[in-house]
């Protein structure tokens, strides 16, 4: 691979850490908790809610899964469908079907039956992984009673508990577990996992042999299944690791508390953890006080999040409370981080935040700002290493030049190898040898990318192209602002304009003609908001990021129903 600066405008300023043109692995993915079994067996790999499992429990546990998923039949292929929250399951039931040639599909527990449907049918899994709580289990079921997969594979919550919790949990938590049927269709996971660990190995090709299917709404919105391989997640893995300068291998903590079936932290939490001989502390679900209590009380050291959890913790009331100080480093993405919340945030912890970009299509990590040296606030940073980023002109797909605004491709080993059973869908994005974001972007001399926003949320007024996500930056600045989302609304003149939705900080205020004059020096007049609205909650997708989807829809049934009248 040339490493050419002119070409590549990164390696003038590339941390002294890493190298980008450093070997990546192929290899499959279950390969990484092998080996840190290896380096580290003693060491703890997971902990959940009180209780520790080593690597070479971990290791061992995941070795019984695929064991018990050979003795059922699953073979190199068959779809294994995960329907878990962050448990010691997922990563025993995600590494158990890797290790026997299975691909792992991500669900996101909190999704409707009839959005699990659609993916489901799509994935054409034979086996789903879930758990005998009342908030999924019965979701699966109604897909099984179909005939849409063969076989679940029930754990339980009591069981992954210390002794002491697991009876707790079943005397007063009992209203959360569901009643689970007894028949040849359900296996409990302690009878899949009653055997030696012994299985029969499956070649796998990691360049081509698919590891996960990531669903993800891509450009267009509509569900599509990312077609991940062994060695697009562990080039990646791999790739975000040697990255973040010089970790204690074996002695760091990530805090998981963002969802396993999220291809970030699936990643960013769980795999590049297994590079680190890290232990992961994992969270069921994200609260704002269980998170603050368990940085104080059981020292993480790298927490990965996306910004609506870092603001969280910049506004909780009683921060100061809680010793934040053995984070060493947060990794935001997902959403955009303003600004000011990065700066609030390493105020509030001393920790240095920096700023990443991906996609479920690119496994996810693409750049990253250094943990070192330059890190450009409001830039996502530099290309990890072997990834070349490309700011492309929309119209006729020509690589344009530094500050050049364009749309974002990329090319390196983390791409994926299409959308499941979609080749309309793969040759929309993948063109000219490139991945084809979504994404309008910069490039600036020292290879720093900036993101302006999304193509399919510009806002057009009167042809001039209006990216809410600055407009969004500008308003973040007023001290009283906590959250702000920024759509496109219908303008009698304009076409469109700009609509802002913000949500102030708690016992702060601030009026509409108060903001108007705040902006007036930081946005030009087609720029500022047409109008704003105050709410006490803004609209998030399902792992807290600020989602303009809802916004959207409500402003369209707004404006049909002003047409009818």
């Amino acid at each position: 691979m040339t490493t050419d600066a002119t070409e590549f405008p990164w390696l003038k300023t590339y941390p002294s850490f890493a190298a980008w043109d450093m070997p990546l692995p192929a290899v499959p993915v279950y390969q990484l908790l092998l080996d840190a079994v290896a380096r580290f067996p003693d060491r703890p790999a997971m902990e959940f809610l009180g209780r520790r499992w080593t690597y070479a429990e971990t290791g061992a546990l995941a070795a019984k899964v695929a064991a018990g998923l050979q003795q059922r039949g699953v073979v190199k292929g068959t779809r294994v469908a995960l329907l878990l929250p962050n448990t010691p399951y997922y990563v025993a039931a995600y590494c158990g079907a890797l290790m026997i040639g299975a691909v792992v599909v991500n669900l996101n527990p909190l999704y409707a039956e009839r959005e699990l449907e659609r993916l489901v049918k799509d994935s054409g899994c034979d086996v789903l992984v879930t758990m005998d709580l009342a908030a999924m289990y019965p979701k699966a079921l109604a897909l099984l009673e179909r005939g849409l997969f063969k076989t679940m594979i029930v754990c339980s919550m009591a069981e992954a508990l210390p002794p002491l919790s697991g009876i707790l949990f079943r005397l007063f938590k009992s209203g959360m577990l569901a009643s689970v049927k007894d028949d040849p269709r359900h296996v409990r996971f302690d009878d899949l996992t009653n055997n030696a660990g012994t299985y029969t190995a499956v070649p796998i090709d990691p360049k081509t042999d698919l590891a996960v299917l990531q669903y993800t709404g891509g450009t267009t919105g509509e569900p599509k299944g990312a077609m991940l391989s062994h060695a697009n997640i562990t080039a990646n893995a791999r790739q975000v690791s040697s990255w973040y300068g010089t970790p204690v291998l074996g002695q760091e903590r990530f805090l998981a508390a963002l969802p396993f079936f999220h291809v970030f932290a699936m990643t960013v939490a769980m795999l590049t953890a297994f590079e680190y001989g890290a232990e992961i502390i994992m969270m069921p679900r994200f609260d704002l006080k269980d998170c603050l209590k368990t940085i104080h009380k059981k020292k993480p050291t790298f927490f990965p999040a996306v910004p609506t959890i870092f603001t969280a913790i910049n506004n909780a009331p009683d921060v100061g409370k809680y010793d934040l100080t053995s984070l060493k480093l947060c990794i935001s993405g997902g959403a955009p981080l303003p600004v000011e919340v990065k700066k609030e945030f390493e105020a509030v912890t001393k920790c240095v935040v920096v700023e990443g970009y991906g996609l479920s299509e690119t496994s996810p990590v693409v750049c990253t700002n250094p943990t070192a040296g330059v890190n450009k606030a409001g830039s996502v940073g530099q290309p990890l290493p072997g990834t070349i980023v490309e700011i492309r002109a929309t119209d006729d797909d020509r690589v344009l030049g530094l500050n050049e605004k364009g749309e974002i491709c990329v090319k390196g080993p983390q791409v994926m190898q299409g959308y499941w059973n979609r080749p309309d869908a793969t040759a929309e994005v993948m063109k000219n040898g490139a991945f084809h974001t979504g994404d309008i972007g910069t490039i600036d001399k020292d290879g720093f990318v900036f993101i302006v926003d999304r193509i399919k949320d510009m806002i057009n007024a009167s042809g001039y192209k209006i990216y809410p996500r600055m407009v969004e930056e500008a308003i973040h600045l007023h001290p009283a602002v906590e959250e702000v989302t920024v759509i496109g609304v219908p303008h009698p003149y304009r076409g469109q304009a700009p609509k802002a939705f913000i949500k102030l900080k708690s016992g702060m205020n601030v009026t509409e003609e108060e903001l108007r004059a705040f902006l007036k020096d930081k946005l030009s007049a087609v720029e500022r908001p047409e109008y704003y609205e105050f709410r006490n909650e803004l609209p998030k997708t399902l792992i807290g990021k600020l989602s303009r989807k809802e916004l959207e829809a409500e402003e369209a049934e707004k404006a049909k129903a002003k047409a009818v009248s």
